[in-house]
């Protein structure tokens, strides 16, 4: 348990120190008096999403073994096939 709490704080840390992430905070700061409001605010929600997306990735992957991960991206696979099966009345 304590291992897989270091393993999510390690993986954490590591997203937020992503190199692409850094960029894009250092990018936001630097261009924060330059652009108006709206857009200032579509730069901090692509930063906040791809800061989530890195941190759950990689977090998934601190968690999980490869098999579990491999097991979890097929039923993905068929969830999505499903739903397009049900948007197309494939039932």
């Amino acid at each position: 348990m304590i291992s897989t709490a270091l393993a999510i704080q390690t993986a954490t840390r590591d997203a937020v120190h992503d190199e692409e992430v850094m960029e894009m905070a250092a990018h936001i700061f630097h261009s924060r008096n330059e652009v108006d409001e709206q857009t200032f605010s579509k730069m901090l929600y692509m930063y906040s999403a791809h800061l989530s997306a890195m941190t759950a990735t990689l977090v998934t992957h601190a968690c999980l073994t490869e098999s579990q991960l491999n097991d979890m991206l097929e039923t993905i696979k068929e969830m999505d096939s499903m739903g397009k099966d049900i948007e197309n009345g494939n039932n």
